[in-house]
């Protein structure tokens, strides 16, 4: 490694052992206005704004984020914006969260005063408790480091790592207040492969009526060979009648009995197939399927209601649904 590669780690280094001391900070910075901050947010009727420029700006629209995701009714306005319109987003009953390292951000002080007049309630989190923006504000959280992780002291790095963690603390006390749960976090991201496994049952993507596999327990090797072919499932029912699951016949049991060298052309299919299977319920969520399927390595499950198959479950379902 050559001597310009030690400094250029060294240094990197550097800057994350500042971030890390700077985070280490932020603990003791939680007191009664972080408490009446969330009780602020819990009680509030309308939607948490969060206001800030530049870096600061950045890390808004990333905690706007995380709180409309997890359960706070939140977006961002930029402070730039606001005094050209876009003051007309914030109505009585709304929250500001205001962000500046310094708490002396123009933008934000000048929209203070009409900001007041609609009678909302302002967070600032800021580095300097004795600032304007923290001095007006309801509630102030200290989110100041000792220094930041550039080398010149000027880039914002440790102030708005601080300001992003505090962030998420804010929204996780939150999220837990609220008891949002799971499930809430997977209806607001029904795309993501979180909200599909918590959203996806195996009634949505098991295959039913004419696409079921099935034979009769008196149905020849040939005939379940066939009907699985026809199927593309990899394997086959054997019900009643009436519709009851008596056993399934796959394609590794297909191979096992060509290696035992049972006499399988003389045998029904009932002597041939596998009593003893796992099978889900059409209300499981597609997940425990999948769940079910590693755990015992096999690739179809049938779904059975009062004894009788409703549908099937394969592996290519739950791949294409995004659940594996």
């Amino acid at each position: 490694m050559s001597h310009h590669a030690k400094d250029l780690l060294t240094l990197a280094k550097a800057v994350i052992d500042t971030e890390i001391a700077a985070l280490a900070a932020l603990p003791s910075r939680l007191d009664d206005d972080f408490l009446h901050a969330c009780e602020t947010i819990l009680a509030c009727q309308g939607r948490v704004i969060v206001t800030g420029m530049g870096k600061s700006g950045h890390i808004g629209n990333k905690i706007a984020a995380t709180l409309a995701s997890t359960g706070t009714p939140a977006f961002f306005l930029h402070p730039g914006e606001a005094s050209h319109g876009d003051l007309g987003m914030i109505v009585n009953g709304d929250v500001i969260i205001a962000l500046s390292n310094s708490g002396t951000s123009e933008e934000i002080l000048a929209i203070l005063p009409v900001i007041r007049r609609l009678n909302v309630r302002i967070i600032a989190m800021t580095g300097n408790p004795q600032s304007s923006l923290a001095q007006a504000a309801d509630f102030h959280i200290n989110t100041g480091v000792d220094k930041e992780a550039c080398p010149l002291g000027l880039a914002p790095t440790s102030s708005t790592t601080a300001t992003l963690v505090m962030g998420d603390a804010l929204a996780v006390a939150l999220l837990e207040a609220r008891g949002f749960t799971a499930n809430d976090f997977a209806r607001s991201h029904p795309g993501g492969r979180l909200g599909k496994r918590l959203l996806v049952h195996v009634r949505d993507i098991m295959h039913t009526g004419t696409e079921i596999p099935q034979v009769p327990p008196d149905a020849s090797l040939q005939q379940a060979i066939l009907e699985m072919t026809r199927k593309k499932l990899g394997m086959t029912a054997i019900t009643t009648p009436n519709g009851t699951l008596l056993g399934i016949f796959t394609d590794g049991d297909l191979r096992r009995s060509f290696e035992k060298g049972q006499s399988l052309h003389e045998q029904p299919i009932s002597a041939l197939m596998t009593v003893s299977f796992r099978s889900i319920n059409a209300h499981n969520l597609a997940v425990e399927a999948l769940n079910l399927m590693q755990e015992y390595a096999i690739t179809v499950l049938p779904v059975i209601q009062d004894g009788s198959v409703i549908g099937i479950i394969h592996m290519h379902d739950l791949l294409r649904a995004g659940i594996a």
